[in-house]
């Protein structure tokens, strides 16, 4: 068991999402940065889809009441364990009366704690993956409080092989403050200018304080749809269309000055243009970007997006050979 003395910022319980079920108005929520989350995993012997918790900025203090073995990854936040500081992606084990002390990160956002069993809360729709605006899944369907006590699968066999285990300086992500995030262009962006189109792609944009799990919100540049009447079903705006379903990474501009990304927790339709989608795996780019820091928007092809996901697949598998030697 896990007792929660301070809960941080903003600490959740998630896994690998919960899929399925967006066509019913239930996104997928699950870890921001799948990534650290998969490696976190691996390291301490777990399969990758194991619940964790997810930090956002701040850590907490937490006292574990049984052996366990544990890896910090994702954005580097300064952590001890009592009172003796903590390394990310490597696997430790702790004792009962430990006190685990995470503060604040200077790069990066999310930051995950990984535990060999994983932490045991229900599955709700098929997920442990915490959704907090309709309060459903992780523990009680919100985020930690003080008091909380979270309880722990038991180990895997073979478990304790992992301890002192960590990956290569190069596979630990970089947690920059200027990213470059690819994305596939189309969904409803003929609605927008060629000028438009070209004014999205060659500006740099600006991380919002308003971002969250939800959507992450730009601002930077102007740019101009092409002035077509909205058709019927639609709003008054330019920027609007009839409603459909977003796809999670859809990049819409609910007017000429602003554009959002939709993250894990998003809703699951609207009526804004939508000219695009982020590739998968940026989307953990965005997870870990910064309020004020920047980013530029690259245009991919479907092509290019499928590699950069077998070209991820790959890193993992040759990460898992690696961390079972």
């Amino acid at each position: 068991m896990i007792e929660i003395k301070e809960p941080g910022l903003w600490t959740t319980v998630q896994d690998m999402g919960r899929f399925g079920k967006y066509h019913l108005g239930v996104p997928p929520s699950g870890a921001a940065d799948k990534y650290s989350f998969m490696i976190g995993n691996l390291l301490v012997g777990n399969p990758v889809e194991f619940a964790a918790l997810e930090m956002t900025l701040i850590g907490g203090t937490f006292e574990f009441h049984r052996n366990l073995i544990i890896v910090l990854t994702g954005a580097p936040m300064e952590a001890y364990l009592n009172n003796k500081p903590l390394p990310f992606w490597v696997s430790r084990q702790v004792k009962e009366g430990d006190i685990l002390t995470i503060k604040a990160c200077q790069k990066g956002v999310k930051s995950y704690l990984c535990i060999s069993g994983g932490v045991k809360v229900q599955d709700v729709l098929g997920s442990k993956s915490t959704y907090e605006l309709s309060q459903i899944g992780g523990f009680h369907g919100r985020k930690l409080a003080a008091g909380d006590k979270l309880q722990i699968n038991e180990p895997l066999p073979g478990a304790s092989k992992q301890i002192g285990k960590s990956i290569p300086l190069e596979f630990v992500p970089s947690f920059n403050h200027f990213q470059e995030i690819r994305v596939t262009m189309g969904l409803s962006g003929y609605l927008m200018s060629d000028h438009g189109l070209k004014t999205f792609l060659n500006s740099e944009w600006t991380v919002s304080h308003e971002s969250n799990r939800v959507a992450y919100r730009y601002t930077g540049a102007r740019v101009s749809l092409t002035g077509q009447h909205p058709p019927f079903g639609a709003g008054n705006s330019f920027s609007n269309v009839v409603d459909f379903a977003y796809p999670i990474g859809s990049i819409m501009f609910p007017n000429e000055e602003e554009l959002i990304v939709l993250q894990n927790d998003a809703t699951t339709g609207g009526g804004f243009v939508t000219i695009g989608t982020v590739i998968s795996q940026d989307l953990d780019r965005i997870a870990q970007s910064r309020p004020s820091s920047k980013c530029h928007f690259i245009a991919v092809t479907i092509d290019q997006a499928i590699q950069a996901r077998a070209e991820r697949r790959n890193r993992l598998e040759t990460l898992v050979k690696m961390i079972k030697r």
